[in-house]
């Protein structure tokens, strides 16, 4: 795909202001490529065409709780996503939210198609069956115009676009195994993705993680020192390296060590691509990301590289929905 060169700074909305918004909305401060002018939490939104300042945003939602209150261009709203869309002009929007429920991103989708805005937008969802659900709007999504990328972030998203640009050295694939590493600080930091994978321990759902108390949270990692280990998770790599063609779901694998006392990693976050090559050789190729990139580099990076790739698509008339693994991130300047 050619790339379209950008003539004006893309306007770009990020929905949800937790950890990973706010580090989104520092990704973002240097790209003169895009222009963060849109946010919105439970409580408020906020906008300015001509650009919001990160510091500003995220002092007022640390110390009142919602952007809301971000003066002159917060507005306090109990129904802020649909407020934001009847007020801002965005060319896109990363979805920085919470998929708890489980249901919780279709019905997003549901009310951008229902809005009439037209654009793009992108998820780092990380669940199998949260991309079934947006696979049953496709036709909704084309129709109404909107260029929607899923599984974005790093693993569904950069680790799993790896594995399919190195399953073309073999004639057959026999396993993908995806292993992450995340080191953060401090779990509050990032509550919503933590109670995300809490839902994949024994034990535990969706349901169970997400009507768990901050104290409850705690309480468990105090149990295993702050440690989350998981293995063998439902997560999106699998039926997006499906849908392209790549190999069966079977043969994908995703686990993984999160420790959320420590900054540093507990492991490397790799791929590992197992196949047979055209002459008969087994091989295995390996794709490790450096130690020092943090969670949030790794996931908002690759999301607003294809947010990029998706505006090239939406401003050729390709709407509807479309993966990690099927589409080529475009580099962000």
């Amino acid at each position: 795909m050619i790339v379209d060169k950008i003539s004006s700074s893309i306007k770009v909305g990020v929905l949800g202001f937790g950890g990973l918004g706010q580090a989104a909305t520092r990704v973002l401060a240097p790209k003169g490529e895009m222009s963060w002018v849109a946010t919105a939490d439970q409580k408020g939104y906020a906008y300015n065409t001509n650009g919001l300042d990160v510091d500003r945003a995220i002092a007022a939602y640390q110390t009142k709780g919602s952007v809301g209150y971000l003066e002159p261009y917060g507005t306090l709203s109990n129904q802020s996503i649909a407020d934001l869309l009847a007020n801002a002009d965005v060319d896109g929007y990363f979805l920085a939210l919470p998929n708890l429920p489980n249901t919780f991103m279709a019905e997003v989708a549901k009310q951008f198609i229902q809005s009439g805005w037209q654009g793009v937008l992108v998820d780092a969802l990380k669940r199998t069956s949260a991309v079934e659900q947006l696979l049953e709007l496709q036709t909704d999504l084309k129709e109404a115009g909107i260029t929607y990328m899923t599984g974005c972030g790093a693993t569904p998203g950069l680790l799993t676009a790896a594995a399919a640009v190195a399953a073309q050295s073999y004639a057959e694939i026999h396993s993908i195994k995806i292993t992450f590493g995340v080191g953060i600080a401090n779990w509050e930091a990032y509550r919503a993705t933590i109670r995300e994978d809490i839902a994949h321990m024994p034990g535990f759902d969706v349901d169970t993680a997400r009507a768990m108390t901050d104290e409850e949270v705690s309480a468990l990692l105090d149990k295993t020192d702050g440690i989350l280990a998981l293995e063998n998770m439902e997560h999106a790599d699998d039926i997006m390296l499906e849908l392209a063609g790549i190999c069966s779901r079977d043969r994908v694998t995703v686990g993984g060590v999160v420790d959320t006392r420590n900054p540093k990693k507990p492991l490397s976050t790799n791929v590992k691509i197992t196949g047979r090559t055209f002459e008969g050789k087994i091989s295995t190729h390996t794709f490790t990301l450096g130690d020092e990139t943090s969670m949030a580099a790794n996931v908002c990076g690759p999301a607003f590289g294809y947010l990029k790739a998706g505006i090239s698509l939406h401003r050729r008339g390709m709407y509807g929905l479309f993966t990690a693994a099927e589409i080529m991130p475009q580099f962000v300047r």
